[in-house]
């Protein structure tokens, strides 16, 4: 079981942020592979930050056969919504987490599977048919749907697949609502008897507020204040220098914002047996910054990163981090 670790650097807190000011972070992990009894995770090692998540795995085949397994990388899902408060920035890219992989250092095509759900309904096929992109929040979706026939518009409203502005003007954009679901995903060999490495890459999708939202008028109470203890670990030490940065923000102080990142380090574990190396580095991008998380045996190694190693290590339950960013310095006046 993980247990609870935060780390606290000097830094101002502000007040509560509001709801529009919100945005939600994406719950993105790594690889899936195949089930196999033969093939073990000698190691995992783990970079977690808000600009970059690297992912270096070492399988090792132990039987006396080639394993032939598929792996794939889940994105995580895009839900088309009224007030879209994803945290996810290219949207206009089938590849919006900018992924990548290699195997033995060489780069691997992976192929890409999209399917479009509604009211759990797969509908992949009409939106072929009618020429309409996939993404719910391109550009090119939004033309695509203006130029729908009024029938289907219609159909599509009543079954919940968009949802329209105006529903008495025909010009006014459709709103998006389904969901898609895309994978990456490949076919490879673990030799028998030999270790392979394989590395993936992307961007995380970062959610947070404008200003520190778990205090309820400036204590520590309330349902989110107790849901961020319990999801980041939050102990006294840490809450006390939130109030204190608090009170600061209260007299004149800049506000504090928050970042979200959310990993889902239960993902794929198919393999035979725990990881007999596990590693987890976290960088929290500024020395100024404070940052709590749920961990063991973790270790200060640098001015903003921080480990966590373990042996044996089965990953039952899901990593989520908080960090709170220092105000930006205000430019001075020439």
């Amino acid at each position: 079981m993980l247990k609870l670790f935060t780390l606290l650097v000097a830094a101002g807190i502000a007040s509560p942020a509001l709801a529009n000011d919100t945005m939600a972070e994406v719950r993105t992990g790594g690889l899936i592979f195949a089930q196999s009894d033969d093939v073990s995770m000698a190691e995992e090692d783990l970079f977690i930050s808000a600009s970059q998540v690297r992912v270096d795995y070492v399988f090792e085949n132990t039987s006396d056969k080639d394993v032939e397994s598929l792996v794939a990388f889940p994105m995580p899902d895009i839900t088309g919504q009224v007030d879209n408060t994803s945290a996810i920035s290219d949207y206009d890219s089938d590849n919006f987490l900018h992924f990548s992989t290699m195997q033995d250092g060489r780069p691997i095509t992976a192929k890409l599977q999209q399917r479009v759900v509604s009211l759990g309904i797969d509908v992949t096929d009409e939106f072929a048919k009618y020429a309409i992109p996939v993404l719910p929040y391109s550009q090119k979706t939004t033309a695509a749907l203006a130029k729908l026939p009024e029938t289907v518009r219609k159909d599509w409203i009543a079954r919940g697949l968009v949802y329209p502005m105006d529903e008495g003007d025909a010009s006014i954009s459709l709103v998006p609502l389904w969901t898609l679901r895309s994978t990456y995903w490949w076919r490879t060999t673990f030799p028998a008897k030999k270790k392979v490495s394989v590395q993936h890459r992307y961007t995380p999708a970062v959610g947070g507020t404008v200003a520190i939202s778990f205090l309820e008028g400036g204590e520590a109470k309330g349902e989110r204040f107790e849901e961020y203890s319990r999801k980041y670990c939050l102990d006294a030490d840490f809450v006390r220098t939130v109030r204190q940065r608090a009170g600061e923000a209260e007299a004149g102080g800049a506000n504090y914002t928050e970042s979200w990142i959310s990993y889902v380090l239960s993902t794929g574990a198919n393999w035979a047996g725990p990881i007999r190396r596990f590693q987890l580095t976290i960088d929290k991008g500024k020395p100024g910054s404070l940052i709590s998380f749920c961990g063991s045996n973790v270790e200060k190694i640098g001015p903003t990163t921080f480990r966590m190693t373990a042996e044996d290590f089965d990953p039952e339950k899901d990593f989520d981090i908080l960090i709170l960013n220092p105000p930006e310095a205000e430019p001075k006046t020439p």
